[in-house]
């Protein structure tokens, strides 16, 4: 039976950080030897550390065996509150960072492909104008959901994204940039460019670029062919890449889809123009995500504010 701990009078006297930060370090390495050499102290001390931590819980804190030691269920709770503090005292650190010099620190981003793309890039130049000491770490990751997964593991300060499904989870703030939409486009020179209304079943025969089965634009299109009863074309390139969709479809005959907010920031570097095709739309909001429950780095702040006011145009078109 698990003894109740009185924090104030006896508890809270005796821990220390340090054996915390042993403790995390033991469980993020799987091993007492491992951890010892990280920490740079000998195996005895580590494991006098972990012993000193589960006398003052009541529990044992890790399972050892041969292949290591694993977290127990109360050393996986000790572990999650432990990510979390840390997480805060290194918050600390950055904020009185920003406090002595608010243009000074740095950020991690997650953001999907087609968003990174076009989107992350003008939002990128106008704040590292006004923030040019600021170092930004930015990650390509396709899933929403394993952004998110990164997000509560601490390894973002936010992610942007592209969702399909409104996001419920508790422990998340979304906030909606702009909505986007589905657009067929081809070269700006292609005989199809130049035509004021398109039927769909004309361009089942084109040399079709598709992003792949599972996304939501090849879903939007798929519905569209099949709204009018028609089989998808067969294409001859299936990529969620847009520089190559690009690349590939400026000056060629080829046809591909893209989100309009990416077509309209790439239109005039490729030459690229929207096909007046009508596609049946749904909501596809781009979104960022923020912990609801956690300290928000101020530098994280200003970026979301400079996504906002990059984003404006879309949010207003129609």
């Amino acid at each position: 039976m698990v003894r109740k701990i009185n924090w104030d009078s006896q508890f809270g006297r005796r821990l220390k950080l340090r054996d915390l930060h042993v403790f995390f370090t033991v469980v993020q390495a799987g091993s007492m030897a491992k951890a010892a050499e990280q920490l740079g102290v000998a195996q005895p001390t580590v494991s006098e550390t972990i012993a000193d931590l589960e006398d003052s819980y009541g529990v044992r804190l890790l399972d050892r065996s041969p292949r290591g030691v694993e977290p127990t269920m109360y050393g996986a709770a000790l572990h999650r509150r432990c990510v979390a503090a840390f997480d805060e005292l290194k918050q600390s650190g950055r904020d009185i960072e920003y406090l002595a010099d608010p243009k000074v620190g740095d950020l991690w981003i997650g953001c999907q492909e087609s968003l990174l793309a076009a989107i992350l890039p003008p939002i990128i130049r106008r704040f590292s104008k006004d923030y040019p000491q600021v170092t930004l770490h930015v990650d390509d990751v396709p899933s929403p959901a394993v952004q998110l997964a990164e997000l509560r593991n601490r390894k973002y300060d936010f992610v942007l994204a592209r969702i399909v499904q409104p996001l419920t989870e508790e422990d998340v703030r979304v906030e909606t940039l702009f909505h986007d939409h589905v657009v067929i486009a081809a070269d700006a020179r292609n005989q199809l460019a130049r035509r004021r209304k398109i039927d769909l079943a004309d361009l089942a025969d084109e040399p079709w670029i598709f992003t792949r089965a599972d996304s939501w634009a090849y879903s939007r299109l798929a519905e569209a062919f099949e709204h009018r009863g028609l089989k998808m074309p067969k294409a001859t390139l299936l990529t969620l890449s847009v520089p190559l969709r690009s690349n590939l479809v400026a000056d060629s005959s080829h046809i591909t889809v893209f989100a309009s907010s990416v077509l309209r920031l790439n239109a005039a570097r490729y030459g690229l123009r929207a096909l007046s095709v009508d596609l049946p739309q749904r909501p596809w909001p781009a979104v960022v995500v923020t912990p609801r429950n956690r300290t928000l780095n101020p530098l994280a702040e200003r970026f979301i504010e400079c996504a906002r006011e990059v984003t404006k145009p879309l949010a207003m078109k129609k």
